[in-house]
């Protein structure tokens, strides 16, 4: 899994400025405390979609090594929880 660091890092080489505003008003650069913040906030959630994607893996893992252990498929332990 990535650190927090590293997300950081690869979030502020792919969005170098960032900016607000609409086509009628115009845009600006974000102040550099609110760059870091918006960076700081995407890095969480991009952290957070890594780590509910690792669990989801690990979790299907998991469940094929039990159902190898025990012998059976994953259809036939269907039938046995219903």
């Amino acid at each position: 899994m990535t650190t927090k660091a590293k997300m950081i890092e690869l979030l502020k080489t792919e969005y170098p400025t960032l900016q607000m505003g609409d086509d009628e008003q115009g845009y600006t650069d974000l102040s550099p405390g609110d760059y870091e913040a918006q960076i700081a906030q995407w890095a969480d959630a991009r952290l957070a979609k890594e780590a509910k994607a690792a669990q989801i893996e690990a979790d299907a893992v998991a469940k094929a090594e039990l159902l190898t252990k025990l012998g059976i498929t994953s259809d036939e332990a269907k039938l046995l929880l219903s």
